[in-house]
């Protein structure tokens, strides 16, 4: 396995470095910064962020490749002694000053155990500030082109995860516009890691066709304070999913991994407003309407 891990990794460490790339160009203002960190039980990471820019609030792409012994809860989890395992994965997270630019986030992963077992994880989602149906379609037909080429059954199954999972149980809301979720491929599905590869490749890849025709649409449009205040509003929702449900920052935590890049993902600037009710009619209330959809 140890040739295949490495070539999971590389592909996440280059795709890191491209994605960095290209949105620093897009951006023209502000660059990533490079911080990189090591693990005390094994292996580390490649943390980028980028801060105050002319599109970019700010935003992190993360990059890890780690190793170490299970701790008795995820051993618990995945039903195995606490034996060891090698994790690897792209982390990306953008939080657009525009609040018109939508949030988007992707993570990919590939984990290994000791005993054997591998599995890739991962998806991509979106989270607008305010739901433009057009482009919420649009990146979802991106993705379902993706999940077609490999198998049918893909796109109506991790859309459904995705669906249940990026889902704000005490708020009865979803946390944005969805996209698609998926785990344990590889080892729930039939077929090795191997085999799912190219799939990870295709999600990895759409990320940048996805995303940037998103800035370039929406980013010199007029704003208000009206629409900042929603944006800082909607951010909080997007706080609360990821500190109390999302299992990625559990792990994390809880497998000691480095804090700082684990809340990468939390956005600078963020409002919680008490019993915010929308104005009638408004496109407040439209998106709110759209995210407490059954």
């Amino acid at each position: 396995m140890t040739n295949f891990r490495n070539q999971v990794k590389n592909y996440f460490k280059s795709l890191q470095s491209e994605i960095c790339k290209k949105l620093s160009q897009t951006d023209s203002k502000s660059k990533f910064s490079r911080d990189k960190w090591k693990k005390q039980q094994g292996g580390g990471g490649i943390t980028r962020v980028m801060l105050n820019g002319n599109v970019i609030e700010k935003g992190g792409v993360n990059f890890s490749a780690v190793s170490g012994k299970l701790p008795e809860r995820i051993a618990k989890d995945f039903n195995v002694p606490q034996i060891n395992y090698f994790a690897t994965g792209i982390s990306i997270v953008i939080h657009p000053f525009h609040p018109f630019v939508p949030i988007i986030h992707a993570n990919l992963r590939y984990f290994e155990l000791e005993n054997g077992s591998s599995w890739f994880g991962g998806g991509m989602d979106l989270t607008p500030v305010y739901i433009n149906v057009t482009e919420v379609k649009n990146f979802h037909l991106g993705l379902k082109k993706i999940c077609d080429t490999f198998n049918k059954k893909f796109y109506p199954e991790f859309k459904r995860s995705a669906d249940r999972y990026f889902f704000i149980p005490h708020r009865k809301e979803k946390r944005g516009a969805g996209g698609i979720f998926f785990d344990k491929l590889g080892s729930k599905h039939a077929g090795s890691a191997q085999e799912f590869y190219p799939f990870i490749k295709g999600i990895g890849n759409y990320f940048l066709p996805a995303y940037l025709p998103l800035i370039s649409a929406n980013r010199y449009k007029k704003f208000n304070e009206k629409h900042k205040e929603f944006q800082l509003f909607r951010r909080g929702r997007y706080v609360e999913f990821n500190l109390v449900y999302d299992l990625g920052t559990k792990f994390g935590l809880e497998t000691a991994g480095r804090a700082e890049s684990i809340l990468m993902s939390l956005p600078p600037l963020v409002k919680w407003t008490y019993d915010f009710i929308p104005e009638k009619d408004s496109e407040e209330e439209r998106t709110m309407k759209f995210l407490r959809k059954k």
